[in-house]
């Protein structure tokens, strides 16, 4: 795990070094340890600001929540409440359930009674489409939100009709073609698709992928720096190749343009979010 002590025994010494840690998932260790990890996904309330944004200028003034009965669900709704306050969204309701439930039939009957201008969901994968199942069921016609997390294949095959017109912040990757020539990212993006493809013999229809493929470009741009005052395979490089890491600058990759410090985490502005809607089954760039 990020910042392990690991002993290590040269020439008949014992060092204690601590292991630089790139996460791929959303999730932020505390303390000291939590210094040598950085996280490559967005966090949520930059990517649940933009959606609010776009209710606010939609006019909504109020929505309903449903979300996942974990730490994901409450990271959802508590950027939703900080974000909806200063727009002056009301938000109506905090229904959840869990990962494995099959039916949300009573959060859902609780929520249209409250009768929401719009729905914000906080799931992630498949088990995020359990609510919009839902709410199609008992007649939701308004406009439904969700997050990044529900940006893969399987959520769009399981959702099918009921998400139709589900609008999501992503990062850029996920509509990489659609965007300006002059966006940095495009490049990058198109670049990974290219090569997703042709390793995969399919294209890559996730975000998920791309954060790995981003990890390794932060990774190589910091060992080579590292590895410019120190030598790899000693005690020092660990924590040579740490200091990189948090010191990387402008790094283009294909959610985001990275810049970290030892005190930031996430490394990420509003150039890593975009805002997409479903549209037969395809996600487009919302302008």
């Amino acid at each position: 795990s990020a910042g392990a002590p690991t002993t290590l025994a040269i020439g008949g010494v014992s060092y204690e070094q601590r292991v630089p840690f790139i996460g791929i998932g959303n999730a932020v260790i505390p303390g000291e340890r939590g210094q040598w990890m950085i996280t490559i996904p967005q966090p949520a309330p930059l990517m649940v600001a933009a959606t609010v944004e776009h209710m606010r200028r939609a006019n909504i003034r109020s929505v309903g929540y449903i979300g996942f009965s974990d730490a994901w669900g409450d990271l959802v709704y508590d950027a939703l409440t900080q974000a909806a306050g200063p727009a002056n969204i009301r938000v109506l309701t905090n229904e959840r359930y869990a990962r494995s439930d099959t039916s949300v039939t009573a959060q859902v009957l609780k929520i249209v009674t409250a009768r929401p201008d719009a729905i914000l969901t906080g799931g992630s994968g498949t088990p995020g489409a359990l609510p919009h199942l839902a709410l199609m069921e008992r007649g939701w016609r308004g406009p439904s939100y969700s997050t990044h997390a529900i940006i893969n294949r399987d959520f769009i095959r399981v959702g099918g009709a009921s998400v139709e017109g589900l609008i999501a912040p992503t990062g850029p990757v996920v509509v990489a073609e659609q965007l300006p020539e002059s966006n940095p990212i495009r490049a990058v993006a198109m670049q990974f698709r290219e090569v997703y493809q042709r390793v995969h013999n399919e294209p890559t229809t996730d975000a998920f992928s791309a954060y790995a493929y981003d990890a390794w470009l932060i990774f190589a741009d910091a060992a080579r720096r590292a590895a410019a005052t120190t030598p790899p395979g000693t005690p020092a490089f660990r924590t040579a190749l740490r200091d990189a890491i948090v010191s990387t600058r402008e790094l283009v990759g294909t959610h985001a343009v990275y810049t970290f410090t030892p005190t930031e985490r996430y490394g990420v502005d509003d150039r890593a979010r975009v805002l997409v809607r479903l549209e037969r089954g395809q996600w487009r760039l919302v302008q």
